[in-house]
């Protein structure tokens, strides 16, 4: 049996099955001071596809929702829906109502991609993120499911600045068991990351009197531009046995990385750790204890936190930027009780609070034992990459070196004599992203040559191709 086919007419109000329904949607568009009516919506759906607000696919209202928006006949909108059909702007099907066709006109891009960038072909190497297509989606879905099913309704509600008592009693439970932090669920804040949890910090001390901050030298260019902020940086050199103890008298606040330095990726040593909390024992300094990377050790017993030695003056900082990705943005603070109602009230002013789904989440993954399986499996699977790294290396360059890779998600490749920036941009041209040793330091620390290779960041099934590509540069 033969089937006949008929244009569409241009009125969306009908759907077909999976569809968002077209009745209900919304769009913005200015018809004043445009002529005559039919001209003036035409006039203002070319402008907003021209311009790209309306993008390639974008569906539109039928034509008696936009009508109604825009107090005109619905014969307005439909003529104008037709004219913009006839003239390649807009298309109707059947069943799937009034859409912007795919080859309109794209707004203006920028300059060119290089080619390799354009086409998705960049072997990233970078520091800094875990491999993201590692995230545990089914434990992730599992728990939010439960939450969404299972919680009362105020839970969708606004809630204490600190954060869901249900995951400050977890990470409670949690950070004691695994890091040996010491903190009631009450002493415990719950912010969007790292980041924000040092604006937080930084700020409270500020407001509290405090004019100097000890930064690590070498350390992450924008941790260090988040302190300077809101107090005067001190840098203070960084060696074998982790941040030295030189100048850290002067300082009212000192933020360090104890268990596993970056991008050094040294541990700071019994006798500097000591040193440190007496110092803020003796001279009342606040201490911002970045937990970086501890939760991935390789080589050694893992290190337990400086905040148990002095829960009064250390602020424990960690999130999930390693452990789970970016895209959770959860991180927390186990801060001296002192601390707590000033933290509270600037994560209050800062944004409200973290969402909460997300904090639920989270507490049933560690709940559930979910969370733990996880960081099981990615610290074997981050093991099997840094020896392959290592292995590589030690077969294609042999008068280099592999440091700091006892803990952490990325090392260094020490490179004697080499031009570092040189190698960088080389290693660009090859469609390969590393980062140079040196773009760490800020201004009291010089570095031998050296790239900081990023070995968790590349999705597991290109990361032979992305070590390769690395040592096809520098071999060569």
């Amino acid at each position: 049996m033969g089937h006949s086919s008929q244009e569409a007419s241009p009125d969306p109000d009908g759907g077909h099955r999976g569809a968002v329904p077209a009745a209900g949607l919304d769009l913005l568009i200015d018809i004043r001071g445009r002529g005559g009516l039919r001209k003036s919506v035409e006039d203002a759906l070319r402008s907003a596809v021209r311009s790209g607000r309306l993008v390639a696919g974008t569906r539109l209202p039928s034509t008696r929702d936009l009508s109604g928006q825009l107090g005109v006949a619905r014969g307005t909108v439909t003529q104008a829906y037709s004219q913009l059909v006839a003239e390649g702007w807009l298309v109707a099907a059947a069943g799937g109502g009034t859409r912007v066709t795919e080859n309109a006109i794209a707004p203006d891009a920028g300059p060119d991609l290089p080619p390799a960038q354009a086409r998705g072909a960049w072997h990233d190497l970078r520091p800094g993120r875990p491999d993201v297509a590692a995230f545990p989606r089914a434990a992730w879905i599992r728990a939010v499911g439960r939450v969404v099913r299972d919680s009362p309704a105020e839970v969708f509600d606004y809630t204490d600045p600190r954060g869901r008592p249900e995951l400050r009693a977890a990470l409670a439970g949690y950070l004691a068991r695994v890091r040996g932090v010491r903190v009631r669920p009450e002493h415990l804040v719950v912010c969007s990351g790292y980041t924000q949890a040092l604006h937080l910090l930084t700020g409270v001390f500020a407001a509290r009197g405090a004019g100097t901050a000890a930064v690590e030298d070498p350390a992450m260019p924008d941790h260090a531009a988040i302190v300077g902020g809101r107090l005067r940086v001190l840098d203070v050199p960084v060696d074998d046995e982790g941040m030295t103890p030189a100048g850290l008298a002067d300082a009212d606040v000192v933020v360090c990385t104890p268990a596993h330095q970056f991008p050094l990726g040294v541990s700071m040593s019994p006798e500097r750790r000591n040193h440190l909390l007496a110092l803020a024992r003796a001279r009342r300094t606040w201490i911002v204890e970045d937990d970086y990377d501890g939760e991935f050790r390789y080589d050694r017993h893992p290190l337990g936190a400086l905040q148990p030695h002095a829960p009064d003056r250390v602020a424990y900082v960690g999130s999930t930027s390693k452990s789970l990705g970016p895209a959770v943005r959860l991180g927390w603070i186990a801060c001296p009780p002192s601390l707590v109602d000033d933290l509270a009230a600037a994560k209050l002013l800062a944004d409200r609070q973290t969402g909460s789904l997300d904090q639920l989440a989270l507490a049933e993954l560690i709940r559930s034992g979910d969370y733990d399986r996880h960081l099981r499996a990615s610290r074997l699977a981050y093991r099997r990459r840094r020896d392959t790294l290592v292995r590589a290396v030690a077969d294609r360059l042999p008068g280099a070196r592999v440091t700091g890779i006892a803990a952490g998600l990325h090392a260094i490749l020490d490179l004697p004599g080499e031009d570092q920036v040189d190698l960088v941009a080389r290693l660009r041209s090859a469609s390969v992203r590393v980062q140079a040793l040196g773009a760490y330091t800020r201004s009291t620390t010089s570095l031998p040559p050296g790239l900081v290779i990023g070995y968790a960041t590349p999705p597991g099934h290109a990361y032979s191709a992305a070590i390769g590509a690395l040592l096809d540069v520098l071999a060569g």
